[in-house]
């Protein structure tokens, strides 16, 4: 269970960075009355999914830990 959080939290700080990146450079801005308005048009599922991996990731780690210690 170990190696699978390990897998599991690797995948989601890549994924996380990647897709949080590639979200954050979706932006578009506009002037608004001398006013700069950022308006996003990025997909923000993969981010979400991925930082659903790394919770799973840090719980299954965890909970590998706890198992052992009884």
């Amino acid at each position: 269970m170990r190696v699978a959080g390990i897998v599991l939290l690797i995948i989601g700080i890549v994924g996380i960075l990647v897709f949080g990146i590639q979200a954050i450079q979706d932006t578009e801005t506009f002037s608004f009355l001398g006013i700069d308005i950022g308006v996003s048009s990025a997909n923000w599922t993969p981010v979400i999914i991925s930082a659903i991996f790394f919770v799973v990731g840090i719980v299954l780690m965890n909970s590998n830990k706890r198992t052992m210690a009884n």
